[in-house]
């Protein structure tokens, strides 16, 4: 509710309207309690108050119980009757609804709300992921190649083609960016198919969220108030919290610097906020710290919902500097101090003990401090919350689906596109090479087979060469044996004509020798004999000079 431009949360002991002042809500805030305090209806009234300034709001609706802010409340008799208490007569106060999209990440009970791979990046993805840091080390690897090579990541499809691509080049990628361990690939990747088993391929896709379109008003000038249906989302604390973490970092690097401008330009709600930090990495930590410090110069304000202060880590804590704390209940030695803690947070009021204050407060009541003109906190006071104007509850199912297909960004991000991006990219690439492939081992085959084939051509000829050789010499050979068969026929022609020359002129010569020398020593008888010697020398003779 609005007083003189400022918010109004309630009224305190002394019937005094406790006002928030716009140009302090963006140092962020804190609403917190036990169940059943009266949370829930804080931050509908605040809600409300900011889009009746025109601040778009964003919040996490866990229990489905916000989707009432679209309808206007029931007028009944105890409404009437909190209404004059508190003096919130007409024009100040009108039972009515505001205007509301409902957002979904499973698409189910709201418009798709998605983002790309690519936009999520590393650290927030491994946190999703439940990786150790050597696998989120490499999960950086695989989003660093990504970049260098241009490789769009939209869709978990996207990341499980880039990983298995990476696992089957790791030798190439190994030269610049160390050792890349098959067995850690293959642990990502199961983790994102688990993930997808819970909804993650729904998410991660086109088309994706323009932060832009959030920054939207009414036609009568009130703030968009975009309601994200986390009923299902909040049973997967890791991707319920990373998407919200996921979005205020979009924010931070979107945003230009505006310092402290009268009012927000978009404040945030985030129930059941201990699923932001719980099993929260020490990265992921100081990232969330960094944003929430930072964010607060873009103009966003932060407003975190948590049943114990002591769920907001230190850091972050820190930076509320607006807080309205419900009832805390104290049944243990560590309740007690945490209540201790949370009452040490306040300036003090003299006139009641905080501490005590915080565990005595009833249904709907609340200590609360805002930030003054100065930044300055005011002191605890204890206030009556004002009742929201829209309806306390959810709303049908036919209601929401009336109020879906009326929001003009239905149409633009209703309808899932799946772009031209790293899986077919890489399933392209990965073809040509398997055809590169087989067409070098066809050039193999080829060759082996053309080697084969002059292999054996060379062997047909060895064997021909062969052949033709060895029919040569056998050839070479007959033609010898020929040869020395007419020479030894010829020889003994000519030996045996040899012979009976040889025989005759011996015969003849050696007779005539013989007679003389015969004749002369022996006479007749001699002749006769010497002839005969004479024959028989000539013969051997002849004999001897032919052999040789």
């Amino acid at each position: 509710m609005l007083m003189d431009g400022k918010i109004a949360a309630g009224r305190d002991n002394q019937g005094n309207p406790v006002v928030l002042l716009p140009q302090m809500a963006n140092r962020h805030g804190l609403i917190a309690g036990a169940t059943g305090t009266g949370k829930t209806v804080t931050l509908k009234v605040l809600a409300e108050s900011f889009s009746d300034l025109g601040v778009p709001v964003f919040v996490s609706d866990v229990k489905g119980d916000l989707a009432g802010l679209a309808c206007p409340g029931a007028d009944t008799a105890d409404l009437r009757e909190r209404v004059h208490r508190f003096g919130l007569q007409e024009p100040g106060f009108t039972l009515r609804g505001y205007p509301v999209t409902f957002w979904d990440l499973y698409g189910e009970n709201g418009i798709p709300l998605r983002t790309t791979i690519s936009e999520m990046g590393p650290l927030l993805l491994a946190r999703i992921l439940g990786l150790n840091d050597l696998q989120s080390d490499l999960l950086s690897i695989a989003f660093r190649i990504a970049d260098e090579q241009q490789l769009l990541l939209v869709d978990t499809k996207d990341l499980k083609a880039l990983l298995n691509y990476i696992d089957e080049h790791r030798k190439d990628f190994q030269e610049e960016y160390g050792r890349i361990s098959s067995a850690s690939l293959a642990v990502i990747v199961r983790a994102v198919v688990a993930l997808e088993g819970e909804g993650a391929d729904q998410f991660f896709g086109e088309t994706a969220l323009n932060i832009n379109d959030w920054f939207t008003t009414a036609r009568d000038g009130r703030g968009m108030i975009h309601i994200l249906d986390a009923q299902s989302l909040v049973n997967n604390g890791k991707l319920y919290s990373t998407f919200l973490l996921w979005f205020l970092s979009e924010l931070f690097e979107t945003l230009p610097e505006v310092g402290d401008p009268d009012r927000p330009r978009m404040v945030f709600f985030f129930d059941e906020a201990h699923l932001l930090f719980r099993d929260a990495s020490r990265a992921l930590l100081e990232k969330i710290e960094q944003v929430v410090k930072l964010i607060r110069s873009k103009g966003v304000g932060i407003w975190f919902c948590t049943q114990n202060p002591s769920d907001i880590p230190g850091g972050v804590l820190a930076q509320l500097g607006n807080k309205v704390e419900h009832a805390l209940h104290a049944y243990t030695p560590s309740e007690q101090k945490a209540i201790k803690a949370a009452a040490d947070s306040f300036r003090p009021n003299p006139e009641f003990d905080t501490a005590e204050a915080l565990q005595a407060l009833g249904v709907g009541e609340a200590i609360i401090s805002f930030l003054d003109e100065k930044g300055v906190p005011d002191a605890a006071r204890k206030v009556c919350i004002y009742p929201p104007e829209s309806r306390m509850g959810a709303v049908s199912s036919e209601e929401r689906a009336g109020l879906i297909s009326g929001s003009a960004l239905s149409a633009k991000y209703s309808v899932s596109i799946d772009p031209d991006s790293a899986y077919e990219f890489l399933k392209r690439k990965v073809s040509e090479e398997a055809a590169l492939q087989q067409q070098e081992l066809e050039r193999q085959q080829a060759a082996v087979q053309q080697q084969k084939e002059d292999k054996e051509r060379e062997k047909e000829a060895r064997r021909e060469e062969a052949a033709r050789q060895k029919q040569e010499e056998k050839e070479r050979l007959a033609r010898e044996k020929e040869e020395k068969k007419k020479a030894d026929s010829q020889k003994k022609a000519v030996q045996k004509a040899a012979k009976s020359v040889g025989n005759s002129v011996a015969g003849t010569v050696g007779r005539e020798v013989g007679k003389s020398v015969g004749g002369s020593l022996l006479g007749k008888f001699g002749r006769t004999l010497g002839g005969n010697v004479g024959a028989s020398l000539g013969r051997g003779l002849m004999s001897t000079l032919f052999h040789r």
